[in-house]
């Protein structure tokens, strides 16, 4: 085999592995620096919900008392009001969700589904838990949602939530006697979760991806080609002149050229040991002769 295919060979799965090692490591920081973007998205639309639930609560809902005549008003509610508000983002930017998923909801729109029900089981099983971080497939794409408990920490929820005897006969011609009720204190009733699409991040990444790749096997190719070059000038040819005017010799051609000599690298000490064999063994044919 050829010096050059050797030394081709030897380089082309250098570059595969040192290539699949960038790969790998890059595709993974990539992906998690697009999963970070979108958590922050998510972290910035929860509490975002967060602060519109502590407007109504602070705000809101106390004027609404003032100015009402004992009647329930849901716009007083600080999930009501929550959800009221991201639906305007929802509308146009539909593959962003806020839902305050619950197990017994009052409205019925705030119903877990299957996916939301194992999120608040986890809250109720692990009452230290305050956030879930998951990702899921949806028909719009792969998602990222972020989830939160839902507790009754204050007890003037229980006066709507406790029985239906004690709660608001508005509400209860409202929304029924059947959902919403039975809640009691510090208990984890629901989960607020965010859902942000990771499609267009990670498509971005993906491309992020593909163009460092392009890039890196540019500069392989392109040192490829250089060391090929820089071989076949500096090694190659002056080795295959060596060959040739050696084999001369061999051959008894001893007044040919002598190797030639350039510079002074491992190639060229070669040129003069070939030199001075040359001149030993033409001076021990002479001395034969003689």
């Amino acid at each position: 085999m050829r010096l050059v295919v050797k030394f081709n060979l030897v380089l082309l799965v250098i570059f595969a592995l040192g290539f699949a090692a960038a790969a790998g490591v890059s595709a993974s920081l990539l992906e998690r620096s697009a999963r970070e973007d979108v958590l922050q998205d998510a972290r910035l639309i929860m509490e975002s919900a967060l602060a519109s639930r502590a407007y109504t609560i602070n705000q809101v809902a106390p004027l609404l008392k003032k100015l009402g005549d004992g009647e329930f008003l849901p716009q007083s509610v600080p999930a009501f009001a929550a959800t009221e508000q991201f639906d305007a983002l929802h509308a146009k930017l539909p593959d962003f969700s806020y839902k305050e998923a619950t197990l017994n909801p009052t409205n019925l729109r705030d119903r877990a589904a299957d996916w939301e029900v194992d999120i608040v089981n986890s809250f109720r099983q692990s009452p230290e838990r305050t956030e879930i971080v998951g990702e899921r497939e949806t028909p719009l794409g792969r998602s990222l949602y972020l989830g939160r408990p839902i507790i009754i920490r204050d007890g003037a929820c229980l006066g709507c939530h406790s029985t239906v005897e004690a709660a608001p006969k508005s509400m209860v011609q409202k929304y029924g006697p059947a959902n919403g009720f039975g809640w009691r204190l510090n208990e984890t009733i629901g989960a607020q979760l965010v859902s942000v699409p990771m499609t267009l991040p990670i498509n971005r990444a993906n491309r992020a991806l593909y163009t460092f790749l392009a890039f890196l096997g540019g500069i392989f190719l392109s040192v490829f080609v250089a060391l090929n070059v820089m071989l076949q000038l500096i090694v190659v040819r002056r080795l295959g002149t060596l060959s040739r005017l050696a084999d001369e010799v061999s051959l008894g051609k001893i007044d040919g050229p002598d190797f030639p000599q350039v510079g002074r690298d491992e190639v060229s000490g070669l040129a003069q040991s070939f030199n001075r064999m040359k001149k030993s063994v033409a001076h021990a044919i002479k001395m034969l002769e003689e």
